[in-house]
């Protein structure tokens, strides 16, 4: 069982009535949107300290640009 104050229970009440919806379906959807985010920020902090532990070669790096350099060469504007 989770305990909330008397002003979140409040304000989740507000919230439902306003949406059609239950307090538990709210706090459900609030736990889910907490846990992908996350689960998101662990893959960005996973992503950066892998570059950080072995970052881009200068030729990864310029093999990179080039490849931009050539899709915008390509735009029609």
């Amino acid at each position: 069982m989770v305990q909330l104050t008397e002003e979140l229970v409040r304000r989740l009440d507000q919230l439902a009535a306003r949406d059609g919806s239950s307090r538990s379906q709210l706090i459900r959807e609030a736990v889910a949107v907490y846990l992908a985010e996350h689960e998101s920020q662990r893959r960005v902090d996973r992503f950066v300290a892998g570059y950080a532990e072995q970052p881009e070669t200068e030729a990864e790096l310029e093999t990179a640009r080039a490849n931009a350099r050539s899709l915008v060469a390509e735009e029609p504007w």
